[in-house]
Order: C-alpha cells, then structure tokens, then sequence
C-alpha cells in the first residue's frame, strides 16, 4: 500500500535568535529560555494599582474532603505525569485511604498557613510543542511551551485554583468583559456575546467596528510583584498572597524537546501554560488592566466597550460613520498601549487587526486605519476575519465558517475509512463514537452563533 511508504520529510531550518542559528543543543536551550523569560526586566507600574478598589478581605477557611475528591476525580487518567512520573490513576487510588487524604488535605492547609510552596513542587519538565499552521518554525515564538509538574503538586493548585475563583466571582473582581480562564465561560460565550453586540448596534442603523489585538508572550510575562499587589486587592486573606509571594519564587525547570534535555533554568517570571493556577491567576493580572481602561475611556468620553479572552482582547465601537469609530479606535489602542507598559506587557502589533460589520448591500469599502503614529501597524480591513476559531463576515452569514469546517468534518470522516471496514479494523460502535466524538464537535462549531 502506497499510504504506509515511508514519506520525504519537508524542509527544516535550523532556529534564529539573535540572526544566529542555533546548530547547539546549548545555544537551542538559551535562545527558548531568553525569548520566553525577556518580560523579566520589563518595568511596572505598582501605582497603577490606586485606581481600583480594594475589595473586602474573605476569611480562607480549612479546605474540604469533598474539594480534594471532587477536584481528582476529573482529572484524566491519560494526562501526562510530571517528573514524578506519578498519573493520576495512582493518585486515585492512594486518595481511597482516608488516613492518606487527610495528611494531604493537612499539608496544603500547612502550605497556605505557613506561606511556603515545598521546592520539590517548584521543579517541573516543560516541553516544547509546535503551534498549528505556522508558515516558518525557525523562530522560538513558532513554539509553545507546555510546563510538566509535580502531580501531587498539580492537584494541589486545581484545589486552591477552585477556591480562589469561587472567591473572586463572589466579590465581582473580576471584570464582566473577561471570558477567558474562567469556569462556565469559553469560545462559544464570547462568540455569542459579540454577535449580538452587533446585531443590536444594527438595530440602532450603526455599523460595529472591531479592533482585535493579542498580547505578546501573556503567561510568561507577567509579573510577579505586581502580581503579588493583585492578589492582596481581590479580597484574599493576606495569608494567601504571603503563600503565592512564595510559590512564585525560586521555581526552576529543564526543557524538554523530543529526546533532547537542557540542564535546569531558573524561571522568576510568568506562569507556565500547564500550571491549574496559570488561567485564575492570568484573569486575576487583566482585571484591573480592563477596569483602568474602561475607566480611561469613560474620563475621556470615548463609546468604546471591552471584550477579553485570555490574552485576546477586542475593543468595539459602533457608529453611523466609520472615520469617527478608526478615530476613536486609534485612541483607544494609544491607551491601551501605554497602560499595557505600566504591567510589564506589550502589544503583538503584527496580529493587531480590524473589522468593520455592516449589513449594507451597496458597495463597501471601509478606509483604513493608520497606527504609524503611535507605534502600530497600517490596518487594512479584510473580507473575512478570525476570531477564536469563528470565521466571521461582515453581514454575519457565516457562509466561510460553515463550509470550513464542514469541510474538516468530511475530512475526518474520510480519514475513518482507513481505520477499518465491514470486515476488518474497529467496529460499528467504535465507529460511531470516533464520529460523535472527533467529527461532530467540528461540524457543529459555533453553531450557537
């Protein structure tokens, strides 16, 4: 058979840092470590911090039987062990001794009390993955990084990661616009949100302009001290900003590449994609950044309204004419670019984008916007536009999105074939749950949209 020959592999170049290649195992590990650790002597702004409220300190009460039981048995069997090499099925089953889950439950309370994070648990494996669909991987930023801990540790953080949403979402600290890293929110949410933003501007015979923009590097530069501020203003008992002044520090970690491993680097910035306290505690740093904003903009009188998944941020204005909404736009981005400084962020000017909605059936050729001025890119409007896997147009049809991803769908379907037939390979059943499983989550994408 013709499929199973071996295949010629495509072109490779080697990975550039600093317009070298790195030809070295040791010059590989230095240019992934330098790229995503450069926030580290980014300068914040503590001040900054003055102008949101201080909410009410919540006494943090013992944690639970049923918050440690409820939390494992979630977690997948299949999931990849950290450098203990422990799965979590072994965890299930020393979880059944109470004796053994007690002492647990008595260490994390420990933990929290004492302000320490042990140093076995700040060890970790992180490994690199491709991103999808890039044209070039000869650049470190082609890459992500997927941190690999301690699995004891792991569950430890899912545990104190429950409880400090909880905590959050019952004092409103976190901002109404936010949607990513979140439980109950996700892509669908913030596709549904935006599609009827916009269809209630059209209601009021306005267009509604998007500028869609993504924060450089987010997880690895955030800032710890800053951080650590933060947490002290979200309502939290001081002892559990005392413990995370801690478990933030002296974290160390080797990085992992197919067979290749570097010797350990010390990580004193960011959270790693990977840890279960990575999404609250990302959400927890964008909070004040959209309540700052959104308080700019009502100071300044600019109609500008947020909408934020994770590190991708959209700002949405709706207007009759779209020269008013690119000027309040190109203002809007100035803000945001400034005060994205004061934490020790920056933008991806690059993936910066705009979109204008209009169901209008004459002719439409929305001018661009120039953000030379202040350090941006000249953005052209598109036909179509991307956003969190939705593929949207301007009158929202979704006509480019349902033939995408029916077009995967069928795909998938195809390639089952090859995984057996009448006589040989899986069966009917197993078939059917390939199907619902793999192929019918992607032809049934957005369809809430």
């Amino acid at each position: 058979m013709s499929w199973v020959k071996r295949r010629k592999l495509p072109a490779t170049e080697a990975i550039e840092y600093n317009n070298r290649p790195c030809l070295t195992p040791i010059s590989l590990w230095d240019a992934l470590h330098n790229t995503f650790n450069m926030a580290l002597h980014h300068q914040v702004d503590i001040n900054i911090l003055n102008e949101i409220d201080h909410k009410p300190s919540q006494v943090w009460m013992p944690f639970s039987r049923y918050e440690f039981k409820s939390t494992i048995h979630k977690c997948s069997n299949n999931s990849a062990p950290g450098p203990d090499k422990m799965s979590w099925h072994h965890w299930k089953l020393i979880f059944k001794d109470s004796d053994c889950l007690s002492k647990i439950i008595n260490i994390t309370d420990m933990c929290i009390n004492l302000g320490h994070w042990p140093k076995y648990f700040k060890i970790s494996t992180t490994v690199i993955i491709l991103k999808p669909n890039k044209p070039l991987y000869n650049n470190p930023k082609a890459f992500r990084l997927i941190v690999l801990l301690n699995t004891l540790g792991k569950l430890i953080e899912k545990v104190i990661a429950e409880r400090i949403q909880f905590t959050v979402a019952s004092n409103d600290f976190i901002h109404p616009s936010q949607l990513g890293g979140l439980k109950f929110k996700s892509t669908s949410d913030a596709g549904v949100a935006l599609t009827h933003i916009i269809r209630s501007g059209w209601s009021k015979g306005k267009i509604t302009s998007i500028l869609a923009f993504d924060i450089s590097q987010f997880f690895p530069s955030l800032n710890h001290q800053l951080l650590i501020l933060i947490l002290e203003k979200c309502g939290l008992e001081f002892k559990v900003s005392k413990f995370f002044a801690n478990y933030l520090i002296q974290r160390s970690t080797n990085y992992q590449w197919n067979d290749l491993s570097s010797l350990p680097f010390e990580v004193n910035i960011g959270v790693g994609q990977g840890s279960a306290l990575s999404p609250i505690l990302s959400s927890l740093y964008m909070s004040p950044l959209l309540y700052i904003i959104e308080k700019r903009f009502k100071i300044l009188n600019i109609p500008i309204s947020t909408l934020s998944f994770v590190d991708d941020g959209l700002f949405i204005v709706q207007n009759k004419s779209i020269s008013i909404s690119n000027l309040h736009l190109f203002c809007g981005y100035n803000i945001l670019s400034k005060l994205l400084n004061s934490f020790g962020l920056t933008v991806e000017h690059f993936k910066t984008e705009i979109f204008h909605f209009n169901r209008s059936h004459s002719l439409f050729n929305p001018p661009s916007l120039d953000l030379l001025p202040i350090r941006g890119p000249v953005l052209c409007p598109k036909d179509s536009w991307k956003y969190l896997g939705f593929i949207f147009d301007r009158k929202l049809l979704f006509h480019l999105h349902i033939d995408h991803y029916t077009n995967k769908a069928i795909s998938m379907v195809k390639c089952m074939k090859l995984l057996g037939n009448s006589s040989r390979g899986i069966n009917p059943i197993q078939k059917r749950l390939l199907y619902r499983c793999c192929a019918l989550p992607i032809a049934l994408y957005g369809f809430q949209l």
